[in-house]
């Protein structure tokens, strides 16, 4: 091993969430190079802190060899993740290469649905047949304890595998040794279906008083189970990718990703800003001759976009988090939208009369102030239908709802709140002209 990959190694074994920050700001190809240059354990653990996305175009230039060993030394759940994202021909020539039982692992997630239960389930469950003795179930709970993860529920199935309790280990404890193991399992066993969304799952309240939760297919036969801290965490990240998407930053940035990497991310997003930006600036640029004739109207067109998008990001953060938490369909958009349009209508009423009184105080012009109560109620308006209907329809045609829904409703509430305040001051320009 060279002077450098000691550097490497000695950096990953004292920071390796730095390590994969680092990592994760190189360019897949440049990554893939000091990739291949480590031993596979130390490999394998590098690349376990990096984002499934960028960890899979770092794959893409180890395919088939070393890609195939650092995905047979990953831990299940994150080598699927990493699979998930790479392309259709890596896939395909990677599962060639893997072992029999790391390629049926793989299949088996990636059968199940974005962001179901049967992504992220366990599958190392301890099941056993219905006619167990309580001697043989202690005997080999004993077993599996020494050389795996402790368990912490031990579940009973019939010959087919089907589901039918949970053991409880302080009943196993007091049960007779020559005791069947049906006639002390608990047979109010709660389990979900493997196609299950985690988002759905996880906003059901019987969910958070378990440690695990079995899961089961459409015969209900046991196929691992999903422990709720797994769904807890699933859910905090995506929540945080969510917000981050939300204003047009990458799922894959962290706070203390290199910089050339953060560029990357942004630059794209920020350009699209630039352009909804000119949008805006031409609704302004219509209304030129009349703002030379009356300034005052330059200094309240901020007001009017603030409030505007203020009042639209309230609606979206909502909308959004019920689509997260499973509070919200697709069936109920209307009543959504129309619910969140009346908010706008009451807040544009209440904050209009405010702004237009104040203006009216100090500008000493009431037409004004009118013009700009008028314009706050249409754009507050404006605001909770954009909140809603933003989130909703990106979902509706297979969009990422996250996915920079905050750029396209500023654009939304600019437009209109320049053009409303504008075109108000337009009709009532003979009352606003200075005397």
């Amino acid at each position: 091993m060279d002077a450098a990959s000691s550097v490497i190694l000695r950096f990953i074994d004292t920071d390796p969430q730095q390590a994969a920050l680092a990592l994760e700001g190189l360019s897949p190809r440049g990554a893939a190079s000091i990739v291949r240059a480590l031993p596979h354990e130390a490999a394998a653990r590098l690349l376990a802190r990096v984002h499934p996305q960028s960890e899979a175009a770092i794959y893409e230039h180890l395919v088939p060899e070393p890609a195939a060993t650092l995905l047979g030394l990953a831990d299940a759940d994150d080598a699927a993740d990493a699979f998930r994202a790479l392309t259709d021909e890596s896939r395909r020539v990677l599962l060639a290469s893997l072992s029999p039982e790391r390629r049926r692992e793989l299949e088996e997630r990636l059968s199940y649905p974005d962001h179901s239960v049967g992504q992220i389930m366990r599958t190392d469950v301890v099941a056993f047949s219905k006619d167990a003795s309580v001697r043989d179930v202690v005997i080999r709970l004993k077993t599996i304890t020494a050389t795996k993860h402790p368990q912490s529920y031990a579940y009973v199935v019939d010959a087919q595998r089907r589901l039918l309790g949970v053991l409880n280990m302080r009943d196993l404890l007091l049960a007779e040794d020559d005791a069947r193991v049906e006639t002390i399992m608990r047979t109010d066993v709660v389990s979900v279906p493997a196609h299950i969304d985690r988002e759905e799952l996880i906003s059901e309240p019987k969910v958070k008083g378990y440690l695990s939760i079995p899961v089961v297919d459409a015969q209900g036969r046991l196929l691992g189970a999903v422990r709720t801290s797994d769904l807890l965490e699933s859910s905090q990240e995506e929540a945080t990718e969510d917000l981050q998407r939300l204003f047009g930053a990458s799922a894959e940035e962290r706070a203390f990703s290199p910089l050339l990497f953060k560029v990357r991310q942004r630059l794209p997003w920020l350009t699209v800003n630039l352009a909804t930006a000119f949008l805006a600036s031409a609704v302004v640029a219509v209304f030129e001759d009349l703002i030379a004739r009356i300034a005052v109207l330059a200094v309240f067109l901020p007001i009017v976009a603030g409030q505007g998008g203020n009042s639209g990001v309230q609606s979206l953060s909502v909308v959004l988090r019920g689509l997260i938490v499973g509070e919200v369909r697709l069936r109920d958009a209307m009543r959504l939208t129309t619910l969140e349009v009346s908010v706008g209508l009451v807040n544009g009423l209440v904050i209009g009369l405010a702004t237009g009184v104040c203006v009216w105080l100090w500008n000493g012009n009431p037409w004004m102030g009118l013009v700009l109560g008028l314009a706050m109620v249409v754009n507050l308006v404006a605001a909770g239908f954009a909140g809603a209907v933003i989130p909703l329809g990106m979902k509706r045609l297979g969009f990422d709802p996250a996915q920079s829904s905050g750029i396209f409703l500023t654009t939304v509430t600019d437009v209109v709140g320049f053009f409303a305040f504008l075109g108000f001051a337009f009709l009532f320009q003979a009352h606003l002209l200075p005397r």
